[in-house]
């Protein structure tokens, strides 16, 4: 989507948000800037999580360890790879998340979905937005690199007389949802959640693409794969191109490129969210959990339009989040992380979507990699937090690599 300014719509409104984000770990999801600031000290992942008690209001129980895949991504009802028969022009993937959005418009479930849209200044920034027209919501495809206070939608949609409402939003936004939902006075939200782990502001992003291309103004979307590339695609006629993970300048960001709230973001896969929609256990499709009724119902809303494959399940993951682990323990003391030599890029680049984990172990993979960095980074920056801010769920998933609570890293203690 090219820059420039947004044509009026009754459809789509961008109303003006006040307040501000408060000091420390905050990812701004909006609950600062509403009425009650207070509400963040009960809403705010980055405080005191209570993913059992959350779960249970959610979705009825809360994630059993033993059950499946759940020790990893959460209670689960159903989990799907899937596709839209017929994508969405302009969508990231193929538009799931933004059809079902716009199925619930089109069937009275919701009379307004809050969402992202890009900021008229900048294609990359996230501007929080009501959408009422279905067909406002091709506005919001795509993804945004930023914080953007979502949330702080949620009163002037009250205000405004919706009821009913969707949101869609990443981890730390839908579990301060969860906390101050019944205090709302809403009569039904539905959470379209889509997974997060690492995001960053908006001007770092820029400079991120200025690393990986000469004309970084013109690439209109940017999309990291599971097959371990990064997909880029531009505006100005060149042909789109892909760049293996191993040949990105990560190595030489800044320290603070990623804000410790991601390194220490104890939900990837959105666990609180009716519905997960995203990429990472999709190899090559989008990757769906459908968590309670409320999930369910939203994807009955699709059935028809979505061409389905079986989920697969490839390669280990043990060596790749051991290695992990060990850069991740460089960075979090300080130290630069190992830059792989030049000439071993190529061949690594090649096994790697071959030989490396695919499918629900590459999922596995990347939320072991969460819960290691959660813990080594508040271990060396927050230690006193350790103990209220790491649920069961992410001490559970560490275990296997040698990660165990030291003395005073439970509540209990």
């Amino acid at each position: 989507m090219p820059d420039g300014p947004l044509p009026p719509s009754s459809g789509f409104v961008v109303p003006l948000i006040g307040g501000a984000p408060r000091p420390g770990l905050c990812t701004d999801c909006g609950v600062s800037r509403m009425g009650d600031g207070k509400a963040c000290g009960k809403a705010c992942q980055f405080i005191a999580p209570d993913y059992p008690a959350r779960e249970v209001q959610t979705h009825g129980r809360s994630a059993r360890p033993g059950q499946g895949e759940e020790a990893f991504f959460g209670v689960t009802r159903r989990m799907l790879r899937a596709r839209m028969t017929r994508p969405l022009d302009g969508a990231q993937w193929t538009g799931i998340t933004t059809a079902l959005a716009a199925r619930l418009l089109e069937t009275g479930a919701v009379t307004a979905v809050l969402a992202t849209a890009p900021d008229p200044k900048d294609r990359w920034k996230p501007l929080p937005v009501i959408v009422t027209d279905p067909a406002e919501l091709r506005r919001v495809r795509g993804m945004r690199m930023g914080f953007g206070p979502t949330l702080a939608l949620l009163e002037p949609a009250a205000a405004a007389g919706h009821r009913r409402i969707a949101v869609v939003g990443i981890p730390c936004q839908i579990h301060a949802l969860r906390a101050i939902e019944t205090e709302l006075g809403f009569e039904r939200i539905y959470a379209i959640g889509t997974p997060c782990s690492d995001n960053t502001t908006t001007e770092n992003f820029h400079h991120f693409l200025a690393q990986i291309d000469p004309r970084p103004d013109r690439i209109s979307y940017l999309e990291f794969r599971a097959d371990y590339r990064v997909e880029l695609r531009y505006d100005d006629g060149r042909p789109a191109r892909t760049v293996p993970f191993l040949k990105l300048p990560l190595s030489k960001l800044p320290a603070d490129f990623f804000p410790m709230t991601c390194k220490t973001c104890v939900d990837y896969t959105n666990r609180l969210a009716d519905i997960t929609v995203g990429y990472m256990g999709g190899d090559g499709d989008q990757w769906i959990i459908a968590r309670n009724d409320r999930g369910e119902e939203v994807l009955a809303l699709l059935a028809d339009q979505l061409t389905l494959s079986p989920l697969t399940d490839k390669g280990k993951r043990a060596a790749p989040v051991r290695g992990f682990l060990a850069n991740t323990e460089r960075a979090a003391g300080g130290l630069p992380l190992r830059a792989m030599p030049d000439w071993a890029r190529p061949i690594v680049a090649f096994l790697q979507p071959r030989l490396g984990p695919r499918g629900l172990e590459f999922a596995r993979a990347r939320v072991e990699m969460k819960a290691i960095e959660t813990v080594l980074h508040l271990r060396r920056s927050f230690p006193a937090r350790i103990k209220n801010m790491v649920p069961d769920h992410v001490w559970r998933l560490v275990a296997p690599y040698g990660l165990i609570p030291k003395q005073g890293e439970r509540p209990e203690e």
